[in-house]
């Protein structure tokens, strides 16, 4: 969310080609991040595969999309996202922790073993949801984990830390997409500066995981909510001037 303000505001870059950067960067993090979370088991391939589909569809036409709208009104658009998501991250800061009183809520339902069983309704659902996630991080350049964590444990039957090591597999799949429907419409994509954001990444979430780890995950959660909606002020005034 918050590579496309620095790329554009800071480096300069156009919006459209500030997105493939952010998607290309976002896309390695996850796949590196992905890779050890499938080695130890603790990804749900079935359940992430069928997401990352419907998000790989979803993807180029958010792509498309986003070279149909001006570059100003696809500015105030991400920022109106980040509102959106800033109010959900202090939303769920005050909310208590989803326990078993919440199974009814879950469509994607468990057998015996904690495996989630995809019926018909589990399939759409998360189908929709997956399409709806690809055309986001097209359209912003956006991974979408922000819509895929939920979705994977309110509706996919998931537990968080599953969840959370699926999401990573379905980020990069559906950032891969993203990149190629991008390089593939001809826009230009600075391979190098995605590659420094990439690496940055990878030594952030180091750093990030230390932090968080001397920080309550609401505190987190409130900071995390303030600083989007600055950044989201920042765009507006900046689109507008």
């Amino acid at each position: 969310m918050f590579a496309v303000p620095l790329l554009v505001y800071g480096l300069s870059f156009q919006p459209r080609e500030a997105v493939g950067v952010s998607l290309a960067a976002v896309g390695t993090t996850a796949f590196l991040g992905a890779v050890g979370r499938l080695r130890r088991g603790e990804a749900d391939l079935r359940t992430g595969l069928l997401f990352a589909v419907a998000g790989m569809i979803g993807a180029p036409l958010g792509t498309r999309l986003a070279r149909l709208l001006p570059e100003a009104t696809l500015l105030l658009l991400f920022s109106g996202l980040m509102l959106v998501i800033a109010a959900r991250m202090w939303t769920n800061s005050r909310a208590k922790p989803l326990d078993e009183s919440d199974a009814g809520r879950f469509v994607c339902h468990r057998d015996e073993h904690g495996r989630p069983s995809l019926g018909p309704r589990c399939v759409a659902l998360l189908s929709v949801l997956g399409l709806t996630t690809g055309v986001l991080s097209g359209l912003f350049g956006v991974g979408g984990g922000f819509v895929i964590v939920p979705a994977l444990v309110l509706f996919g039957g998931l537990q968080i830390h599953a969840a959370v090591a699926t999401s990573l597999l379905v980020i990069f799949l559906i950032s891969v997409s993203g990149v190629a429907s991008y390089v593939a419409t001809g826009g230009h994509l600075s391979w190098d500066v995605a590659g420094l954001f990439a690496a940055g990444g990878v030594v952030g979430m180091q750093l990030g995981s230390r932090v968080s780890a001397m920080i309550s995950g609401s505190t987190l959660q409130k900071i995390f909510a303030v600083a989007m909606v600055a950044v989201a002020g920042f765009i507006v005034i900046k689109s507008l001037a």
